[in-house]
């Protein structure tokens, strides 16, 4: 069950200004971000990709088989590891011997240790749920087969400080990154090397168990050294790589964090492990659920609702607001060209922009990308912008659906963004989606549609 759609439709289809044959434009937008959100549900993908019979478990083209080991552990990390710790357990029935889930949304599973922890910052209950997971990885051998589920959120909730660095050291610096709109990729370059298990450093701890990991991404690349920062993937970026991502985007951090990362860059310590480390030979991993999941499942929607659909993209990253602009760009462009859809279109979109904080006020990245397009979009255009976990920025909300009459008080609008205060605004007008956890991370989802009356 998805928490975030148990409650009445948050978003007044009256502020939409919209409909098509009847049907507000609004309601079908949030009805495509519905369906996309399921889809990427673990509990469905789970089923749909790993399979058991004969004692053998399939994934893909991976066969193993069962026989082979006495022990079979399950350890699952991120917003959506309760859901995937509860379906692998049901899945493999009482083949499961032990496990341990770290989430920021749990849910009782009586066969592994569940951890609750915090996300989109470190903290003492996310170290000392990492802990456990080391510890217990630790003491497996090759006789043991270990199920990884690594969703959206690991990066957080996997927190092992590297032993010169404290849990407030850590907090400071991943907080600062986040308020610099660092992407992710390069945000992720500096907490490896921050971290005793990022960076491919779990796999060193688990070799020599047999290791499979099941990955459900939430970035632009599916790159498995990017989601969750790789705990499970060779890390082929180094300390000087962290070191220049904190010049090129002036973040500032402690004395300890920046001298810890110099002495790493001369040599002090020891890189995280590169390909040609042997215990990745333990390892096989794959990407089962992602951004395209989510997408393609909307598209669907939209084509039953008689929107021709068109995946634009599921890898756009960006400022939020600047990401905003160029979606009302492209809906004026199918209103008054025809191009690349005619209307009625969809254009679906994903990805994850980022926000550079300079204000002191409430949001996230898909409420500030609604404000920017909803300040831009032409006539009979509306948009749907949602992090498909639920969670936008710090907020209680899921992200934003505008059209143009929605955000007609223009000059409140503006100051609001510039503010990075849009949660305020979108509340007063009935245009958030309501939030909560969803149970998945597969990055943020955008529907926009364009009607032809």
């Amino acid at each position: 069950m998805i928490e975030w759609y148990d409650e009445p439709p948050p978003v007044s289809d009256e502020s939409c200004g919209y409909s098509e044959h009847g049907i507000s434009l609004c309601r079908i937008a949030r009805e495509a971000c519905e369906t996309g959100v399921r889809a990427a549900q673990p509990e469905s993908v789970l089923k749909r990709e790993l399979t058991i019979a004969d004692n053998q478990l399939q994934l893909g083209n991976t066969i193993i088989d069962l026989d082979d080991f006495t022990r079979v552990a399950i350890l699952a990390v991120g917003n959506a590891a309760g859901t995937i710790g509860s379906t692998l357990t049901t899945i493999l029935d009482d083949i499961v011997t032990e496990g341990i889930v770290i989430t920021d949304n749990p849910r009782e599973v009586p066969e592994l240790t569940v951890h609750v922890g915090t996300h989109p910052l470190p903290s003492h209950e996310n170290m000392t749920a990492t802990a456990d997971l080391l510890d217990s990885a630790a003491e497996y051998g090759a006789e043991t087969l270990v199920i990884v589920g690594i969703s959206g959120g690991g990066s957080a909730l996997l927190t092992a400080p590297a032993s010169e660095i404290s849990l407030e050291e850590l907090r400071e610096t991943t907080e600062a990154l986040l308020r610099s709109g660092v992407p992710i990729n390069a945000l992720n370059t500096v907490r490896k090397h921050l971290s005793a298990v990022k960076g491919g450093q779990l796999a060193e701890c688990l070799a020599p168990a047999r290791t499979v990991g099941l990955l459900f991404s939430d970035v632009a690349s599916d790159d498995p050294a990017v989601i969750a920062s790789g705990p499970l993937t060779p890390d082929e970026t180094t300390y000087q790589d962290a070191i220049d991502v904190l010049a090129r985007y002036e973040v500032s951090v402690s004395e300890n964090v920046r001298s810890y990362l110099e002495a790493g860059a001369s040599g002090t310590y020891t890189e995280t492990p590169s390909s040609d480390d042997q215990s990745f030979r333990y390892i096989s991993q794959q990407v089962i659920a992602s951004n395209h999941t989510a997408l393609t499942a909307a598209a669907e929607t939209c084509a039953e609702a008689g929107y021709e659909p068109l995946i634009l993209s599921s890898s756009i990253r960006g400022e939020a607001r600047e990401v905003g602009t160029v979606l009302a760009s492209i809906a004026e462009e199918c209103r008054d060209h025809s191009h690349p859809l005619a209307p009625p279109a969809a254009i679906l979109s994903g990805g994850e922009t980022t926000v550079h904080v300079q204000g002191d006020g409430r949001g996230g990245p898909n409420q500030e990308l609604a404000v920017s397009a909803g300040l831009e979009l032409p006539e009979n255009a509306v948009l749907a912008s949602v992090d498909t976990d639920g969670i936008d920025g710090a907020t209680d909300a899921a992200g934003a659906i505008v059209s143009a009459p929605s955000l007609s008080n223009r000059k409140k609008a503006v100051d609001a963004l510039q503010k990075n205060d849009v949660y305020g605004l979108l509340k007063s007008i009935n245009a958030l989606v309501g939030g909560g956890a969803t149970g998945t991370n597969v990055n943020d989802l955008r529907v926009l549609l364009i009607s032809d009356s």
